[in-house]
Protein backbone atom coordinates (compact mmCIF):
# COMPACT_ATOMS: atom_id res chain seq x y z
CA UNK A 1 0.00 0.00 0.00
CA UNK A 2 1.45 3.56 -0.65
CA UNK A 3 1.80 6.23 1.44
CA UNK A 4 -0.73 8.35 -0.59
CA UNK A 5 -3.60 5.51 0.03
CA UNK A 6 -2.39 5.26 3.75
CA UNK A 7 -3.38 8.74 4.09
CA UNK A 8 -6.65 8.71 1.87
CA UNK A 9 -7.91 5.52 3.89
CA UNK A 10 -7.07 7.30 7.51
CA UNK A 11 -9.11 10.53 6.13
CA UNK A 12 -11.76 7.93 5.39
CA UNK A 13 -11.78 6.57 8.59
CA UNK A 14 -11.74 10.59 9.92
CA UNK A 15 -14.40 11.60 7.89
CA UNK A 16 -16.67 8.67 8.70
CA UNK A 17 -17.65 9.65 12.22
CA UNK A 18 -19.04 13.08 10.98
CA UNK A 19 -22.90 13.85 10.05
CA UNK A 20 -23.96 16.61 7.83
CA UNK A 21 -27.22 18.43 8.31
CA UNK A 22 -29.61 20.27 5.94
CA UNK A 23 -29.26 21.34 3.31
CA UNK A 24 -26.84 18.23 2.91
CA UNK A 25 -29.62 15.10 2.27
CA UNK A 26 -26.54 12.79 0.54
CA UNK A 27 -22.73 12.54 1.12
CA UNK A 28 -20.84 10.61 -1.40
CA UNK A 29 -17.21 9.12 -0.58
CA UNK A 30 -15.17 7.71 -3.74
CA UNK A 31 -12.24 6.83 -1.76
CA UNK A 32 -14.56 4.13 -0.31
CA UNK A 33 -16.85 2.52 -2.88
CA UNK A 34 -14.20 3.87 -5.81
CA UNK A 35 -11.30 2.99 -3.41
CA UNK A 36 -9.51 0.67 -6.34
CA UNK A 37 -9.87 2.97 -9.00
CA UNK A 38 -8.06 5.72 -6.52
CA UNK A 39 -5.46 2.77 -4.91
CA UNK A 40 -4.50 2.31 -8.66
CA UNK A 41 -3.97 5.97 -9.96
CA UNK A 42 -1.81 6.70 -6.45
CA UNK A 43 -0.08 3.72 -7.56
CA UNK A 44 0.66 4.34 -10.96
CA UNK A 45 1.21 8.31 -10.80
CA UNK A 46 1.90 9.47 -7.05
CA UNK A 47 4.90 8.20 -6.57
CA UNK A 48 7.83 10.70 -7.44
CA UNK A 49 8.55 13.60 -5.02
CA UNK A 50 9.60 17.26 -5.58
CA UNK A 51 6.85 18.32 -8.45
CA UNK A 52 3.98 20.82 -8.19
CA UNK A 53 0.89 19.63 -6.08
CA UNK A 54 -2.53 21.24 -8.21
CA UNK A 55 -4.90 20.48 -5.58
CA UNK A 56 -8.59 20.67 -5.87
CA UNK A 57 -11.56 21.26 -3.68
CA UNK A 58 -14.15 18.30 -4.23
CA UNK A 59 -15.15 15.37 -6.06
CA UNK A 60 -17.92 17.02 -8.97
CA UNK A 61 -21.02 14.36 -9.53
CA UNK A 62 -19.64 13.90 -12.84
CA UNK A 63 -16.25 13.52 -12.45
CA UNK A 64 -13.97 11.79 -8.82
CA UNK A 65 -17.91 10.71 -8.07
CA UNK A 66 -17.82 8.47 -10.63
CA UNK A 67 -14.23 7.31 -11.30
CA UNK A 68 -12.80 7.50 -7.53
CA UNK A 69 -9.43 9.65 -9.69
CA UNK A 70 -9.11 13.85 -8.88
CA UNK A 71 -11.04 15.41 -12.13
CA UNK A 72 -11.93 12.27 -12.98
CA UNK A 73 -13.72 12.73 -16.35
CA UNK A 74 -14.84 9.23 -17.19
CA UNK A 75 -13.14 9.42 -20.88
CA UNK A 76 -9.65 10.95 -19.69
CA UNK A 77 -9.85 8.20 -17.27
CA UNK A 78 -10.16 5.26 -19.28
CA UNK A 79 -8.65 6.63 -22.65
CA UNK A 80 -5.32 8.59 -21.20
CA UNK A 81 -4.83 8.23 -17.89
CA UNK A 82 -6.08 4.26 -18.39
CA UNK A 83 -6.89 3.12 -15.27
CA UNK A 84 -9.70 0.48 -15.12
CA UNK A 85 -10.87 -0.89 -11.52
CA UNK A 86 -13.76 -1.72 -9.59
CA UNK A 87 -16.19 0.47 -8.81
CA UNK A 88 -19.36 0.18 -6.33
CA UNK A 89 -22.02 2.63 -5.24
CA UNK A 90 -22.61 5.09 -2.36
CA UNK A 91 -24.37 3.47 0.44
CA UNK A 92 -27.15 5.60 0.01
CA UNK A 93 -27.23 6.90 -3.64
CA UNK A 94 -29.16 10.27 -4.42
CA UNK A 95 -31.69 8.95 -7.58
CA UNK A 96 -30.51 11.94 -9.61
CA UNK A 97 -26.96 11.59 -8.68
CA UNK A 98 -26.34 7.62 -9.79
CA UNK A 99 -22.78 6.45 -9.46
CA UNK A 100 -22.48 4.22 -13.03
CA UNK A 101 -18.52 4.59 -13.05
CA UNK A 102 -16.63 3.96 -16.35
CA UNK A 103 -20.21 3.59 -18.02
CA UNK A 104 -21.35 7.10 -16.92
CA UNK A 105 -22.02 9.44 -20.63
CA UNK A 106 -22.52 12.37 -18.44
CA UNK A 107 -19.09 14.22 -19.66
CA UNK A 108 -17.55 16.73 -16.56
CA UNK A 109 -16.20 19.73 -17.90
CA UNK A 110 -13.64 20.65 -15.50
CA UNK A 111 -11.54 17.59 -15.40
CA UNK A 112 -12.02 17.35 -19.42
CA UNK A 113 -10.57 21.09 -19.57
CA UNK A 114 -7.71 20.16 -16.66
CA UNK A 115 -6.63 16.95 -18.21
CA UNK A 116 -7.45 18.04 -21.78
CA UNK A 117 -4.71 20.46 -20.96
CA UNK A 118 -2.07 18.11 -19.33
CA UNK A 119 -2.77 16.05 -22.46
CA UNK A 120 -2.16 18.68 -24.70
CA UNK A 121 1.11 20.45 -23.68
CA UNK A 122 2.54 17.07 -22.41
CA UNK A 123 1.61 14.53 -24.47
CA UNK A 124 2.01 11.55 -22.62
CA UNK A 125 0.63 10.77 -18.64
CA UNK A 126 4.09 10.02 -17.96
CA UNK A 127 5.92 13.60 -18.98
CA UNK A 128 2.46 15.04 -17.04
CA UNK A 129 3.19 13.45 -14.12
CA UNK A 130 6.90 14.16 -13.83
CA UNK A 131 6.07 17.30 -12.85
CA UNK A 132 2.51 17.80 -11.39
CA UNK A 133 0.68 15.34 -9.38
CA UNK A 134 -3.63 15.91 -8.95
CA UNK A 135 -5.37 15.67 -6.00
CA UNK A 136 -8.34 17.03 -3.82
CA UNK A 137 -8.28 18.69 -0.30
CA UNK A 138 -11.76 17.17 0.43
CA UNK A 139 -12.85 13.73 -1.15
CA UNK A 140 -16.42 14.30 -0.33
CA UNK A 141 -19.65 14.95 -2.53
CA UNK A 142 -22.27 16.81 -0.59
CA UNK A 143 -25.90 16.71 -2.49
CA UNK A 144 -29.04 18.70 -2.27
CA UNK A 145 -32.36 17.11 -2.04
CA UNK A 146 -32.83 18.10 -5.37
CA UNK A 147 -29.62 16.39 -6.59
CA UNK A 148 -27.65 19.65 -6.63
CA UNK A 149 -24.56 19.77 -5.38
CA UNK A 150 -23.15 21.70 -1.93
CA UNK A 151 -19.86 22.68 -2.02
CA UNK A 152 -17.84 22.56 1.13
CA UNK A 153 -17.30 26.38 1.91
CA UNK A 154 -21.36 26.41 2.22
CA UNK A 155 -21.78 23.72 5.25
CA UNK A 156 -22.79 25.07 8.31
CA UNK A 157 -19.90 26.68 10.56
CA UNK A 158 -19.12 23.55 12.78
CA UNK A 159 -19.56 21.31 9.72
CA UNK A 160 -16.86 23.44 8.29
CA UNK A 161 -14.75 23.31 11.11
CA UNK A 162 -14.98 19.25 12.04
CA UNK A 163 -14.77 18.92 8.32
CA UNK A 164 -11.57 21.01 7.55
CA UNK A 165 -9.76 19.77 10.54
CA UNK A 166 -9.85 16.36 9.32
CA UNK A 167 -8.77 17.55 5.80
CA UNK A 168 -6.18 19.53 6.68
CA UNK A 169 -4.09 16.71 8.37
CA UNK A 170 -4.70 14.57 5.07
CA UNK A 171 -2.82 17.22 3.27
CA UNK A 172 -0.28 18.25 5.37
CA UNK A 173 0.49 14.64 5.39
CA UNK A 174 0.48 14.60 1.71
CA UNK A 175 2.72 17.38 1.29
CA UNK A 176 5.22 15.84 3.64
CA UNK A 177 4.90 13.06 1.63
CA UNK A 178 5.15 14.35 -1.72
CA UNK A 179 7.55 17.14 -0.63
CA UNK A 180 6.44 19.75 -3.59
CA UNK A 181 8.22 22.54 -5.18
CA UNK A 182 4.67 24.36 -4.56
CA UNK A 183 0.97 24.14 -4.17
CA UNK A 184 -1.47 25.41 -7.02
CA UNK A 185 -4.32 25.48 -5.79
CA UNK A 186 -7.02 25.01 -8.38
CA UNK A 187 -9.27 28.05 -7.23
CA UNK A 188 -9.67 30.54 -4.57
CA UNK A 189 -10.92 27.80 -2.02
CA UNK A 190 -8.51 25.25 -2.25
CA UNK A 191 -5.93 28.27 -2.62
CA UNK A 192 -7.16 29.48 0.81
CA UNK A 193 -7.26 26.17 2.50
CA UNK A 194 -3.76 25.69 1.31
CA UNK A 195 -2.35 28.80 3.20
CA UNK A 196 -4.20 27.53 6.22
CA UNK A 197 -3.13 24.17 6.23
CA UNK A 198 0.15 24.61 5.54
CA UNK A 199 1.40 27.71 6.82
CA UNK A 200 4.17 26.97 8.72
CA UNK A 201 5.65 24.26 6.41
CA UNK A 202 7.53 26.65 4.28
CA UNK A 203 6.22 25.50 1.19
CA UNK A 204 4.54 28.28 -1.65
CA UNK A 205 1.07 28.01 -2.38
CA UNK A 206 -0.27 29.99 -5.19
CA UNK A 207 -3.52 29.57 -7.25
CA UNK A 208 -4.86 29.10 -11.32
CA UNK A 209 -8.35 29.90 -12.03
CA UNK A 210 -10.65 26.66 -11.51
CA UNK A 211 -11.84 25.00 -14.51
CA UNK A 212 -15.36 25.14 -13.66
CA UNK A 213 -18.23 26.11 -16.49
CA UNK A 214 -19.82 27.77 -14.15
CA UNK A 215 -17.38 30.49 -13.79
CA UNK A 216 -17.54 32.76 -16.92
CA UNK A 217 -14.00 33.45 -16.55
CA UNK A 218 -12.84 29.69 -17.20
CA UNK A 219 -15.37 30.06 -20.53
CA UNK A 220 -12.81 32.20 -22.19
CA UNK A 221 -9.50 29.77 -22.97
CA UNK A 222 -8.75 28.71 -19.65
CA UNK A 223 -6.18 26.32 -21.00
CA UNK A 224 -4.34 29.55 -22.43
CA UNK A 225 -4.82 31.15 -19.06
CA UNK A 226 -3.70 28.70 -16.93
CA UNK A 227 -0.53 28.31 -19.13
CA UNK A 228 0.17 32.35 -18.95
CA UNK A 229 -0.40 31.90 -15.02
CA UNK A 230 2.30 28.97 -14.67
CA UNK A 231 4.85 30.27 -17.28
CA UNK A 232 4.45 33.18 -14.95
CA UNK A 233 4.97 31.50 -11.45
CA UNK A 234 8.15 29.97 -13.50
CA UNK A 235 6.56 26.70 -14.08
CA UNK A 236 7.30 25.49 -17.38
CA UNK A 237 5.16 24.50 -19.82
CA UNK A 238 5.69 23.27 -23.14
CA UNK A 239 4.11 24.57 -25.97
CA UNK A 240 1.40 22.36 -27.37
CA UNK A 241 3.22 19.08 -29.20
CA UNK A 242 6.76 20.33 -28.00
CA UNK A 243 6.64 17.48 -25.43
CA UNK A 244 6.40 14.31 -28.07
CA UNK A 245 9.12 16.07 -30.53
CA UNK A 246 6.40 17.50 -33.46
CA UNK A 247 8.37 20.87 -32.21
CA UNK A 248 11.32 21.80 -30.83
CA UNK A 249 12.34 23.58 -27.44
CA UNK A 250 11.05 27.36 -27.19
CA UNK A 251 13.39 29.03 -24.69
CA UNK A 252 10.66 32.28 -24.59
CA UNK A 253 7.84 30.54 -23.13
CA UNK A 254 10.01 29.83 -19.94
CA UNK A 255 9.35 32.66 -17.68
CA UNK A 256 11.99 33.67 -14.77
CA UNK A 257 10.94 32.31 -11.38
CA UNK A 258 8.98 34.14 -8.76
CA UNK A 259 10.51 34.32 -5.31
CA UNK A 260 9.42 30.91 -3.28
CA UNK A 261 8.53 28.93 -6.28
CA UNK A 262 10.93 26.77 -8.63
CA UNK A 263 11.56 26.28 -12.14
CA UNK A 264 10.49 22.75 -12.84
Amino acid sequence: MTPLVEIADELTARLGRLRFGRPVTHVYNPLVYAREMFVEYARRYGGARGRVLLLGMNPGPWGMAQTGVPFGEVGVVRTWLKIEASIGRPGREHPKRPVLGLACTRREVSGARLWGWARAHFGTPRRFFSRFFVANYCPLVFLRSSGANVTPDKLSARERERLFSACDVALRETVEHLRPKCVLGIGNFAQKRSLAALCDMGIAVERILHPSPASPAANRDWSGQVTRTMRGLGLTVPVVGESDGRRGSNPAVRATSRAGVSRM
